[in-house]
């Protein structure tokens, strides 16, 4: 493999099958409708390609370009606007509903820092065997981080419980 490996979208020169062309020059004039060998001619001589930019059976529109600088232009947009991107991700923290203090303090610092950096944080509420007779509990301690995080998070998804578990998602605040 090549390091000119450019993936080829728009008929160019002699793959255009029109016979006539609507032309527009490099620096975007319209050159009128022109015999595609005569466009063709136009593009070679100015060490350019011929460039089919819309293939409406009616009026087929070719412009006259370097192909490999525009492709190329193009790649780099696109690597530039996902570089721009931010993915948001999204962290877990799993209590049981009967959570002592020190570890509860401990995963709300955890869920803090994860806020602040930018993530989304869903708390999820294990109920285990006959604990799901007592959700109100499992409930309070949702409360509870809803309460502690609220200067760093919006509630994106009240307490809801689904199984054996019952979750809040937090997003940041902007």
């Amino acid at each position: 493999m090549g390091v000119n490996n450019i993936k080829q979208e728009l008929p160019i020169n002699e793959q255009i099958r029109f016979r006539e062309v609507q032309v527009i020059d490099e620096q975007g004039q319209k050159l009128g409708k022109l015999p595609i060998n005569q466009a063709l001619e136009i593009a070679m001589d100015k060490n350019l390609d011929l460039v089919l930019v819309s293939a409406n059976s009616d009026n087929p529109v070719c412009k006259i370009m370097n192909y490999g600088k525009h492709k190329f232009e193009q790649a780099k947009r696109e690597k530039e606007s996902r570089k721009k991107q931010k993915t948001i991700e999204s962290k877990e923290i799993r209590v049981t509903p009967n959570i002592e203090i020190h570890d509860f303090t401990f995963k709300a610092k955890n869920a803090r820092k994860f806020l602040t950096d930018g993530n989304k944080v869903k708390i999820t509420v294990r109920f285990r065997g006959r604990e799901v007779n007592y959700v109100k509990s499992g409930e309070n301690v949702l409360n509870k981080f809803i309460e502690e995080l609220k200067d760093v998070s919006t509630l994106e998804k009240k307490p809801f419980l689904e199984g054996k578990n019952m979750f809040i998602i937090l997003s940041p605040n902007k």
